[in-house]
């Protein structure tokens, strides 16, 4: 079969495998739809200190089981969770499964989906990390759910509800899965804003929030939101970009009592920002993070797709053939797509 490794930071190589043999406790997939993200387009750059090269990159899965472990049949199609949680941990017994502190990853320490076949290991099917992926939705669609996942872990972190004013800061596919989940959840308004015109732009079409904000440099950011909320600020704001000046600007626009969810992650040698305490204070704000997903997330997130209440197939822009893997990804980094899906 042909799988799509990673080597080294630059060295991401279509090849010839072995087709892959399950185990006990393991189910072998067809898969059918991988989606990319921008930690992929990092990986690729960089490397990361949990993958072992040579490893099958790709944790955006959706498939069809060939066989395997009892309860599940040739012909079932499934969605796979990225992110394992140990599942005995204090934190996990908790519940609290998105910081699991033994976590492991599909692509990182597992083959991943940028593969025709792929196992999927026992630890993910003894945490319920197998989603059977409903009538009506196809794979390429069901493999969106796994950022949506984590996109609903955040939003649930930062209580976005009915009433509220959001913002959105970053317009790529995760800040477009956030636009209509906020929408689904009952948000009055919803305002997307980036620093790039054009990729606004694209998205602003699709996801069509209720004022796409062109944050042109210095505050102007922040006051066009205030302009825009009256004055009084965000009821919540998600910084869906890994940028440390747009956590900085999210305390300035945020409402008394507002939400801040710092989404994105910020480079490892450059995590420190400026932070006005007595903005939060005074304020009464509250400042989240938000770290991935659980299997019962994922499961949600195929209930929102299959529901319509997160249409996620129109966001899909560009569907593309193993062998141009690499292409998907430097479209990801050039951000010139909303969703990249691989078709093995």
């Amino acid at each position: 079969m042909k799988v799509a490794r990673f080597h080294a930071p630059g060295d991401i190589r279509v090849e010839d495998a072995p087709e892959p043999v399950a185990g006990p406790g393991e189910i072998r997939i067809r898969v059918r739809n991988c989606s990319t993200c921008g930690t992929d387009a990092k990986i690729f750059k960089h490397g990361h200190h949990h993958i072992r090269p040579p490893r099958v990159m790709g944790h955006e899965i959706a498939g069809e089981v060939v066989d395997g472990t009892e309860g599940w049949a040739p012909g079932d199609r499934v969605q796979v969770i990225a992110a394992i949680p140990c599942g005995t941990c204090g934190e996990c017994r908790r519940g609290r499964m998105t910081v699991c502190p033994n976590q492991e990853s599909m692509g990182y320490h597992y083959d991943g989906g940028f593969a025709e076949y792929m196992v999927v290991p026992a630890k993910v099917l003894a945490v319920d990390g197998v989603n059977r992926i409903p009538d009506g939705v196809g794979f390429a669609e069901a493999s969106v759910a796994e950022p949506l996942a984590c996109v609903l872990n955040g939003q649930e972190l930062a209580r976005v509800g009915r009433g509220d004013d959001v913002v959105i800061m970053g317009s790529g596919p995760i800040g477009c899965l956030h636009v209509r989940l906020a929408r689904s959840r009952g948000a009055a308004r919803v305002f997307l804003l980036d620093v790039n015109a054009e990729r606004l732009e694209m998205a602003a079409s699709l996801v069509r929030p209720d004022a796409a904000v062109h944050a042109e440099g210095g505050d102007s950011a922040v006051e066009q939101v205030l302009k825009l909320t009256e004055g009084r600020g965000a009821d919540v704001v998600v910084t869906a970009a890994a940028s440390g000046a747009a956590q900085e600007q999210a305390l300035r626009m945020a409402a008394r009592q507002g939400r801040i969810s710092f989404f994105g992650g910020l480079p490892k040698d450059d995590p420190i920002i400026g932070c006005d305490s007595n903005l939060v204070h005074y304020r009464e704000l509250t400042v989240v993070g938000a770290n991935g997903s659980s299997p019962a997330h994922n499961a949600r997130a195929l209930e929102l797709i299959a529901g319509g209440e997160v249409p996620v197939s129109d966001l899909i822009t560009h569907r593309l053939p193993l062998p141009e893997v690499l292409d998907g990804i430097g479209i990801v980094s050039r951000g010139e797509a909303i969703k990249v899906t691989v078709e093995p």
